[in-house]
């Protein structure tokens, strides 16, 4: 993120990612990391994000981000990496929400296990990890939690009916959330990407349809990178945002 803004607020922050080691989650740690925050990240995609970590370390040896693979449907499992980094590294200013899977399903065939499983993934670990940071931002007189939710409900996106609910759903929590840490100096926001060009999406769905789509949909020109996503969250990590609290911010070009 060559042409992004400086936020020297970040400088030794200590910032926890969820889902840090592909595609948006990969461009928020390159992001923190340039910015001088302490970043620890976890995901299932191991080679990954072992290959993230060695390149940002060769490039930023004073800021090198920690990893741990930790599959975050397992909440014991998360609980126990964030309190076994936060004694290594410090208790945590930042939380970003951002692992989540969107992978589509057809109404007729979504069982009680796929259901389950859906939320198991996008939606429970938001509120633990939220839980586990907050004696640490408490102790510290404040902090940031900023929580993923995605263009995808907005837009009455089909195909994925009960990843549309799970991100939903993260607007109510980020506010409730907003409201009961608010006092302890804790801001509690949404950031809202649009159809964000990571490799998965590239690979997966991004046909000559769908260009033709975002170039309709949009009222922006261009395709929208991770780095665009990343820059909005710098800003909420950040001091220059500690009066917003409780909102949404979306990112998507105008589609929404």
């Amino acid at each position: 993120m060559t042409s992004a803004a400086s936020y020297p607020s970040l400088q030794g922050k200590r910032v926890f990612i969820t889902g840090g080691g592909t595609g948006i989650g990969e461009a928020l740690v390159a992001a923190f990391v340039a910015q001088g925050a302490t970043v620890a990240f976890v995901d299932i995609a191991r080679e990954a994000s072992e290959q993230l970590v060695a390149r940002l370390t060769a490039a930023h040896q004073e800021a090198a981000p920690v990893f741990r693979h930790c599959d975050i449907t397992d909440i014991p499992a998360l609980q126990a990496t964030m309190a076994e980094l936060a004694a290594q590294l410090g208790d945590f200013d930042v939380l970003v929400n951002n692992a989540a899977n969107d992978q589509r399903h057809d109404i007729a065939e979504v069982s009680l296990d796929y259901w389950n499983e859906r939320i198991a993934i996008n939606q429970r670990p938001m509120f633990f990890a939220a839980q586990a940071v907050l004696a640490g931002m408490k102790g510290k007189g404040g902090g940031s939690i900023i929580n993923f939710s995605s263009m995808s409900w907005h837009a009455k996106g089909a195909g994925y009916p009960v990843y549309a609910t799970t991100k939903a759903a993260v607007i109510g929590l980020t506010r409730s959330l907003a409201r009961d840490l608010g006092p302890f100096g804790i801001r509690v926001n949404t950031v809202t990407p649009g159809w964000v060009m990571t490799q998965r999406q590239v690979a997966l769905w991004v046909d000559a349809a769908a260009e033709e789509e975002i170039k309709r949909a949009q009222c922006l020109p261009g395709k929208l990178m991770p780095d665009d996503v990343a820059a909005m969250v710098l800003f909420l990590a950040a001091d220059d945002s500690k009066m917003c609290t409780a909102q949404d911010f979306v990112v998507d070009a105008g589609w929404t």
